[in-house]
């Protein structure tokens, strides 16, 4: 038998977001930006209904491409919207929109976001020991840190609790309780 944080055990897509991405290390600034979006449309949502959306917002978001959704218009906020396949928050996808932005600048000066994001461990992942996923905080003193950076640089929807459940799900902090098997 597997052994698991608990919370992976939920459902079959939550236990394969556990087991094949979650604390995983990425450097991808695609794929971290995808994860970025997902956890700021979760905010105040479950990570399932998210989970079950994650098909319909890769469609709905152009493959979560950084220099297309950056230059999305109030025609495609309108058409985003109307779209009942995905969380229909007009902050939110304003939100994304200007994060692509963002993400997108960094590439214009040679930077990229994975070396901003990691720039605040000097390279070294967090590893936490928790007995419990009920010991995991919502944020911490990195994710506060990370989060007024980014909000100087004129990210949005990026508060603490939002950056803190990102930087576990790109793998800069584990947060796996110390008896799961993908410690």
């Amino acid at each position: 038998m597997t052994n698991r944080c608990e919370w992976a055990e939920a459902s079959d897509n939550m236990r394969e977001y556990h087991d094949k991405e979650w604390g995983v290390i990425e450097h991808d600034d695609h794929y971290l930006y995808e994860m970025l979006m997902l956890e700021l449309f979760q905010s105040g949502l479950s990570w399932q209904t998210i989970l079950n959306k994650r098909d319909n917002f890769r469609s709905a978001f152009d493959n979560f491409d950084i220099e297309i959704i950056k230059d999305y218009n109030d025609n495609k906020v309108s058409t985003l919207m109307r779209d009942t396949g995905i969380i229909r928050n007009k902050l939110k996808i304003n939100a994304a929109i200007v994060n692509a932005r963002m993400i997108s600048d960094m590439h214009k000066n040679n930077q990229t976001f994975d070396s901003f994001v990691w720039s605040f461990t000097n390279k070294k992942r967090i590893m936490n020991h928790y007995q419990t996923s009920s010991e995991v905080p919502s944020f911490d003193e990195l994710s506060t840190e990370i989060s007024k950076a980014m909000k100087k640089r004129g990210f949005k929807f990026v508060g603490p609790t939002t950056i803190y459940s990102f930087l576990q799900a790109s793998g800069v902090i584990n947060d796996h309780i110390d008896s799961c098997d993908f410690k």
